[in-house]
């Protein structure tokens, strides 16, 4: 009658289990790094909080690095696919445009980007995160930058966020005194856009 009991027990412990993991990966540049603040007012812890909050197990990683291009992520991207993968941001391109580096190229990396994680884990959501360059790079660059994005996203069936810095871009107020790195509280506007987006993902 025990050994019944405990059986019980332990099929019902693991019923009420709660659901798995899930580890989301930020792969990106200053404006996931959080440029500026600490790494608790960055988009990414943010959004780990906010989902946690909402009854989700998730672990998120803030791949961020200051000045990173698409060529520098390519060369660090397998160090950081050495744990488990279910959801990947990629947000990249932005240093890229900013330096004027030609755009084939930039497409090039973030393509093998991509595949490097769709080798490692098949079964991982690709999610690429679009940004806008300034007019001032000629009027050809810039939509062809625009572009990119959705082209890449369409390729690759990845979930497309047509602009990161979505409400925060170009507002005095949201931004440090560069104008180009969200301060803390556009840091909260990005995590509270994005979160509905990666809810649908888990």
């Amino acid at each position: 009658m025990l050994v019944v009991k405990t059986s019980f027990l332990i099929a019902l412990l693991l019923l009420v289990q709660p659901s798995k993991q899930k580890n989301i990966l930020f792969f990106g540049d200053s404006l996931t790094a959080g440029y500026g603040l600490s790494a608790e007012e960055a988009f990414p812890a943010l959004l780990e909080k906010e989902l946690n909050k909402n009854g989700k197990a998730v672990k998120v990683t803030n791949g961020g690095l200051s000045g990173e291009t698409s060529a520098g992520g390519l060369a660090r991207i397998d160090w950081l696919l050495r744990k488990p993968i279910d959801v990947f941001v990629l947000e990249l391109g932005a240093n890229d445009a900013l330096r004027g580096l030609p755009l084939d190229q930039t497409r090039k990396n973030l393509q093998a980007i991509i595949e490097k994680v769709n080798e490692k884990y098949p079964a991982a959501k690709i999610v690429l995160a679009g940004m806008m360059v300034p007019p001032n790079m000629g009027k050809q660059y810039t939509e062809e930058f625009k572009n990119m994005y959705p082209q890449l996203a369409k390729k690759n069936n990845a979930t497309l966020i047509p602009f990161l810095l979505k409400d925060v871009g170009g507002i005095e107020k949201l931004n440090q005194a560069d104008g180009i790195h969200p301060t803390a509280e556009g840091h909260k506007i990005i995590a509270r856009n994005l979160k509905p987006v990666i809810e649908k993902l888990l």
